[in-house]
């Protein structure tokens, strides 16, 4: 029995059990922001052809500089004119008619000196180390702007629809399975007429 006159103790044994308690709530109501990270698609990883040779004329350069300078196949670019340009090399269709390479769809001049195909068509994107995130960006959604304006062009033709919105709609989770079976012939034969090929890579050339 406590001295009278003495102060009152204190039950520690109480407020530790409240106190892991509120820390208990706190983990579990605590929300953690994360970064999100660029929604791509990429392609499947194929495993690669033996001796292949590429011609330099099918695959279109762009370099960034660490000033944010563009050079699309060695001469000076603003990032507005990127796309159109890169729409031309992948359209040009310069294989000569009646050969395997022809693209009969193609809509561009058909120059000899530029692709011969949109199946041959690369581009090469390659930037400098100390190139502006938000530059090395907007210059990729330009060149996948490119493939996009294409395989639109495409998909109003054959389907009378935008390949985007076909896209996105293949990728929803909510879609029907029996809807997502038909779209996804569809992207795909869109995607056979204009395949993605943008590398960051060393390519070899010839």
């Amino acid at each position: 029995m406590p001295k009278r006159g003495a102060p009152p103790e204190v039950n520690a044994g109480s407020m530790a059990d409240i106190a892991f308690l509120l820390l208990i709530f706190f983990l579990v109501t605590t929300t953690i922001e994360t970064d999100a990270g660029l929604d791509r698609m990429l392609p499947p990883i194929e495993p690669p052809d033996t001796d292949v040779i590429i011609k330099q004329k099918n695959i279109f350069q762009v370099n960034i500089n660490r000033d944010g300078q563009l050079l699309a196949d060695d001469e000076l670019t603003n990032i507005k004119d990127l796309r159109a340009k890169a729409v031309a090399f992948l359209d040009n269709g310069g294989a000569p008619s009646g050969s395997a390479d022809y693209c009969s769809y193609c809509k561009g001049k058909r120059d000899v000196a530029s692709s011969d195909s949109p199946a041959k068509a690369i581009i090469s994107l390659k930037n400098d180390r100390e190139t502006k995130y938000g530059t090395y960006i907007t210059v990729q959604n330009e060149l996948v702007g490119a493939y996009n304006d294409l395989r639109n062009r495409e998909a109003q033709r054959l389907f009378k629809k935008d390949f985007t919105d076909m896209e996105a709609e293949y990728l929803n989770p909510e879609t029907p399975d029996n809807v997502r079976e038909e779209l996804k012939e569809k992207v795909k034969r869109i995607q056979d007429l204009f395949p993605q090929k943008l590398s960051e890579a060393e390519t070899s050339s010839n």
